[in-house]
């Protein structure tokens, strides 16, 4: 969480939906937050990170994640509504791959994608952009 809260207290997001934010980081319910199917809360937690700090100045009410985990990533569609407007961002969260730009390998010879889901946290996103 040491990521997320630089970005939602500089968010314009609805004083509501940062603290249903922490609520749910924290392992709470959230009205304002949706997910489609099962997702780790801190796979979640990325997104939202991702969202806050790409655009902090959408006054985001509610999210939708739909969203498919795999061990090393996160791909799927965010949906923001903010004000009378709704927003849509594609997106994959891959720490193998921040490990393969990075020339990270462990010691089987593998990607190292826990160093990178451990030192780049957020910012293993390979894609995140907007979409109609």
């Amino acid at each position: 969480m040491p990521d997320l809260l630089p970005y939602l207290d500089a968010a314009a997001a609805h004083p509501d939906f940062k603290s249903e934010v922490l609520t749910f980081v924290h392992g709470g319910a959230s009205q304002r937050i949706e997910l489609t199917g099962y997702a780790p809360r801190v796979k979640v937690e990325r997104v939202l990170t991702q969202l806050l700090h790409a655009h902090p100045e959408l006054p985001v009410e509610r999210v939708r994640v739909h969203a498919r985990s795999g061990c090393s990533d996160f791909t799927g569609e965010l949906v923001v509504t903010a004000g009378e407007s709704e927003h849509r961002f594609a997106f994959t969260w891959c720490c193998a791959w921040r490990a393969e730009q990075e020339g990270w390998r462990d010691c089987f010879g593998f990607w190292d994608q826990a160093r990178a889901a451990r030192e780049y946290g957020f910012r293993c996103f390979s894609r995140w952009e907007a979409v109609s």
